[in-house]
């Protein structure tokens, strides 16, 4: 999977993972190894996220039906909940740090690859 801010005309993630199962959904990234960059995990359906189990921060990226950022978190600590994000569609989870490197933010439009 591939992810592009087209707002910004910048990758944020060339090697990702979709999680579409309540197995993956839940599972997230427990267990995975610090995302590098260009990895993320796009998370469908999904309105909210939790960093229980989780070794390293992340980025989070709400967006809605239309490709819309709806909500941005940045360095998203482990054993911390996220928001609920009622009007999300998928949430994408990117490196800590991805967000202001790409100057991502509420408001710009995502396209996903596969």
């Amino acid at each position: 999977m591939k992810a592009f801010n087209v707002t910004r005309q910048c990758l944020l993630v060339e090697r990702g993972e979709i999680a579409t199962t309540a197995w993956t959904r839940l599972k997230g990234l427990i267990g995975h190894a610090p995302l590098q960059p260009g990895e993320g995990l796009l998370i469908r359906p999904c309105r909210g996220v939790h960093m229980f189990g989780m070794r390293f921060p992340i980025d989070v990226l709400y967006v809605n039906k239309t490709g819309q950022v709806i909500r941005a978190v940045e360095h998203l600590a482990p054993g911390r909940i996220g928001p609920i994000v009622l009007d999300a569609h998928y949430v994408l989870e990117l490196p800590a740090g991805t967000l202001a490197r790409t100057r991502t933010v509420v408001g710009d439009h995502i396209a996903i690859q596969r």
